[in-house]
């Protein structure tokens, strides 16, 4: 199993390229099943999630094909199969958006529920609700979902969710687009993947409206058409590179990066004393190595503080003058990095949801466990910002998130590589 060793101390100077958004591209990639035509994607993440779905989906009929410039085409012009195994899906939960794709293009699919998640219970009963409203009949038995949809498909409905799911959210709009008539998603997320989302099916022929605000409506059709569409920059691989150049100090700029789907970040990087700046085609990171100021945050859905770059704003806060209060209300248990943290000597302690971090004037290298994809990512930048080596293990969950970290880091001076085998 490969680690990451990090010789810490580096500032971080020059420019970092961002991936398209993988929590986006899953969705794009599942997209594919509700036409009969290519779906190409553009600013393609090269990551094993992204892989993962690529084998269900070639599973279930489609063409799947990636060229060296970050395009993957999908071509699903015959479903052969609905049945979606728990094999396949066990390893990455955005598998499960294939269920409202396939019910609504071939009437019926048979999907494993996703499991656990390390992080803490992760649900899909509101996208169950969601197909349901659509006119879908649900039966769970033996860990798996059977949907069949009313005789002449889904059809168009009011899906009033009661908290602003982005997953649920997602997969009523997959469904909704190849249902009668119009759908309205009440409470809906207002994430930036929700408008990418909702950007492909409209050049697909969908009629979308209010993505990005809290009512959706779409006007769903009886056939869509291919689409060569560019995914969205990634706003937590942005945050994260911001993060990093912040602990480690330096100046970098994150090419492609979008200003406005990081403000609540960006306000509490100011406020603990980075500069954060719009510049021409991307944002511009900088820190000169004072210490930095403590910043209390809660973890909110969009526009609020993401729940994906706590982690590695905990990481941040623990080289921070004064104590600092975390609190995390979107997932229990995603407070596992802090004890790996602690191995670095942060001062960290936990209650609950709420984790309370004193600054300490300098963190020190240690070798620390990576426990899920944003606890690895924390433990990478706290090594940038400590003195002397870092050695992450399990960075497995690292691939399924970042594309090519260390290349990426390296080019701006970090001292970071990557070796096969544990420590």
């Amino acid at each position: 199993m490969d680690r990451i060793v990090i010789q810490g101390g580096a500032r971080l100077e020059g420019r970092i390229d961002i991936s398209g958004a993988k929590n986006s591209a899953l969705k794009l990639m599942a997209a594919a099943l509700l036409t009969d035509e290519p779906v190409i994607l553009t600013r393609m993440p090269r990551l094993a999630d992204s892989r993962f779905l690529g084998h269900l989906l070639a599973k279930l009929g489609v063409e799947v094909s990636e060229r060296d410039d970050a395009q993957l085409s999908l071509h699903a012009a015959t479903i052969t199969d609905t049945f979606a195994p728990y094999d396949l899906v066990r390893k990455m939960r955005a598998s499960f958006n294939v269920l409202g794709p396939l019910l609504a293009r071939e009437g019926h699919a048979r999907v494993s529920l996703p499991g656990g998640c390390a992080i803490g219970a992760r649900p899909v009963d509101l996208h169950l609700k969601a197909l349901k409203a659509l006119g879908a009949e649900i039966e769970i038995a033996e860990g798996y979902v059977s949907a069949k949809a009313p005789k002449g498909g889904l059809v168009g409905a009011e899906i009033d969710l009661p908290f602003a799911s982005v997953g649920a959210t997602e997969h009523a709009m997959l469904a909704a687009a190849l249902a009668r008539g119009e759908t309205v998603i009440e409470n809906a997320a207002r994430e930036p993947e929700i408008g990418d989302l909702a950007d492909c099916l409209t050049a697909m022929g969908a009629t979308i409206e209010g993505a990005g605000s809290s009512t959706i409506r779409i006007q769903g059709q009886p056939r869509l058409t291919g689409v060569t569409h560019k995914v969205v920059a990634d706003r937590i691989e942005t945050a994260t590179y911001a993060l990093a150049v912040a602990a480690a100090g330096g100046d970098a700029v994150l090419d492609g990066a979008v200003l406005a789907h990081n403000k609540a970040l960006w306000s509490s990087m100011h406020e603990a004393g980075v500069t954060v700046e719009a510049v021409e085609g991307g944002v511009r990171i900088a820190r000169n190595g004072s210490r930095l100021n403590s910043v209390d945050i809660e973890t909110q859905p969009f526009p609020g503080f993401p729940t994906d770059a706590q982690a590695q704003f905990m990481a941040l806060m623990s080289m921070a003058t004064g104590s600092s209060v975390i609190r995390e209300t979107i997932f229990e248990n995603r407070f596992m990095h802090a004890p790996e943290l602690a191995r670095l000597g942060a001062d960290i302690t936990v209650h609950g949801n709420e984790a309370v971090v004193r600054g300490v004037e300098r963190l020190r290298g240690a070798p620390v466990m990576a426990t899920d994809l944003r606890a690895s990512v924390s433990l990478v930048i706290a090594g940038l910002a400590a003195e002397g080596e870092t050695v992450v293990n399990r960075v497995y969950h690292l691939d399924r998130g970042f594309e090519r970290l260390e290349a990426k880091l390296s080019g701006c001076g970090a001292k970071i590589e990557r070796l096969p085998g544990s420590a």
